[in-house]
């Protein structure tokens, strides 16, 4: 596993070097440390902090390599990404504000949109990784980001929920409610749904990991947050898409820009297929599912 952990050698806390650490070292990982001075002059003190935070990081077992470039951040960590190829890279998040789309530094949204590997964000204190909750749609597009979580889950002795979000349907669908909500019922149901869940779980539980899974219906948002808090996750696992086209950037939906924002744990925004957006199924969506799981069984 390679990872990248990004520096500007302003952070007092060192959230990304402490992040990083937490996961490079259990998974053994070729670890680089790169560090991006705007102007010329900011090269000395920013060499200092590096030097500082390598440090911080050998006392996680991380040698680091110690990288620093010179120019626009957003530019130098792509040249990097694209250099090397990384498992993983690791950013600094630091929140702006609580109104409108972006609440924290604009460049964070950026890097997220523009390079090719995952991106781990240190958008709160972690002092350690024992609980991520992945925020999963039911589909198999997903399945990237799970075998990622799942590396690192067991890396560092974590277990894992796979979280699927359904909307709250109508009062007279009360008994596809409970039915949804009796997950073991869903697992067997046959749907397309459970299949890919059970699939997902599989998958996890193949790699030593402890899994999960739970259903719950309201707003997406608030239903993930709430699973945050009542659980006590310390990671939260969402997705981005490719978009079609010569750019080739990714795609963050509102859930995930959503996670990002609000969260006070590190979020994983993880890479997928067509589609990543951990967005819930409709009503019906779920209602012809379980009917056709049914059929098929």
């Amino acid at each position: 596993m390679r990872v990248l952990i990004c520096s500007d050698g302003t952070d007092p806390a060192d959230k990304p070097v402490r992040l990083g650490g937490l996961v490079a070292g259990p998974c053994q990982a070729e670890t680089t440390l790169l560090g991006i001075a705007e102007t010329p002059g900011d090269e000395g003190p920013l060499r200092a902090a590096l030097e500082s935070e390598a440090e911080k990081l050998r006392g996680f077992g991380v040698t680091p390599e110690l990288v620093l470039r010179t120019g626009e951040p957003i530019r130098e960590i792509l040249h990097q990404t694209k250099e090397s190829q990384y498992d993983l890279t690791v950013i600094g998040a630091e929140r702006k504000g609580t109104t409108g789309l972006y609440w924290r530094a604009e460049k964070s949204y950026e890097v997220i949109k523009a390079i090719p590997s995952p991106v781990l964000l240190a958008t709160g204190a972690c002092e350690s990784l024992k609980s991520f909750v992945v925020c999963t749609g039911g589909k198999n597009y997903i399945d990237a980001a799970v075998q990622l979580t799942g590396k690192v889950a067991a890396a560092v002795g974590a277990s894992v929920t796979l979280l699927h979000i359904m909307p709250e349907p109508p009062a007279i669908y009360a008994d596809l409610v409970r039915l949804e909500e009796d997950v073991d019922q869903l697992l067997r149901s046959g749907s397309e749904l459970g299949r890919n869940l059970v699939a997902q779980k599989k998958s996890l539980e193949e790699m030593g990991v402890t899994t999960e899974v739970r259903v719950r219906h309201g707003i997406v948002l608030s239903q993930v947050f709430a699973e945050v808090n009542e659980r006590k996750h310390d990671l939260i696992v969402s997705g981005t898409s490719l978009t079609r086209g010569p750019l080739g950037h990714y795609i963050m939906g509102d859930v995930t820009r959503g996670i990002v924002n609000r969260a006070n744990v590190p979020v994983l925004v993880a890479r997928a297929g067509k589609s990543s957006e951990a967005r819930p199924g409709s009503f019906w969506t779920g209602l012809k599912q379980m009917f056709s799981g049914r059929t098929e069984a």
